[in-house]
């Protein structure tokens, strides 16, 4: 009943557990240094006086995009056994997240959106 939604999610999930590693354009310091993967702040020479605030930036990217992408597992194990509502809760949690990085990530709240319609519609 839920397929395409599931297969949704599920992109979605690894879209999210990527963030760090495909990144976002992100600038550091009064030069405005572009660093826009944790690949690239590790690359980072030690001298680089915002490396440090580089790297943990994108190190909470990660760690958040692999928290919502959690979230989003329980969301699907939810559509596979039909409870509708507990994958809102589990989605909605995702977009709510994801939110300090939504403005670049924009990941969750189009499949939140997505299953909110898809409910309206049932």
């Amino acid at each position: 009943m839920f397929d395409d939604l599931i297969q949704e999610v599920q992109d979605a999930i690894e879209c999210s557990r990527n963030w760090a590693v495909k990144g976002w354009p992100v600038t550091f310091g009064p030069r405005n240094t572009a660093v826009s993967s944790l690949k690239e702040a590790e690359a980072l020479p030690r001298n680089f006086i915002f490396r440090q605030e580089a790297v943990n930036y994108w190190k909470q990217v990660r760690l958040t995009g692999n928290d919502a992408a959690d979230s989003a597992v329980k969301a699907v194990q939810a559509l596979q056994s039909g409870n509708a509502g507990a994958a809102e809760n589990a989605l909605y949690l995702c977009q709510y997240i994801e939110k300090p990085f939504a403005e670049y990530a924009g990941t969750w709240n189009p499949v939140y959106d997505a299953l909110k319609t898809r409910l309206a519609g049932l």
